[in-house]
């Protein structure tokens, strides 16, 4: 009976911390938004309409790019949270312990500022 429960918290713990390092990404555009998501070999296309939200999107990071456009690439590390907006995606999560990417708010491809 001691080894079922221990069982059951490990895989709930695992089901847990694979969720928590996945990327999410929501839609907060007033249009669906199209995403080709690149991970290692693997390729996949989504559609995420007005206002939804997908999760678990890539485990181990991938690259995402917005609408088939080679313009629109961003690399994501794994376990961001981000919304698409505008046309662009935006960390909804800091990265680098607090600062956002590019030391701003603004879309995930913001250069660095020296």
């Amino acid at each position: 009976m001691k080894f079922t429960s221990l069982a059951a918290g490990m895989i709930a713990a695992l089901l847990m911390t694979s969720t928590a390092h996945a990327v999410s990404i929501t839609n907060r555009d007033d249009r669906e938004i199209k995403l080709t998501i690149i991970e290692g070999d693997v390729r996949q296309e989504q559609v995420i309409q007005s206002g939804k939200v997908i999760e678990g999107v890539c485990q181990k990071g991938c690259i995402i790019r917005l609408n088939d456009s080679d313009n629109d690439e961003y690399e994501l590390e794994g376990s961001e949270a981000v919304s698409v907006e505008e046309g662009f995606l935006y960390y909804d999560t800091p990265l680098d312990n607090g600062a956002p990417q590019g030391g701003s708010t603004g879309p995930a491809d913001t250069p660095k500022s020296e």
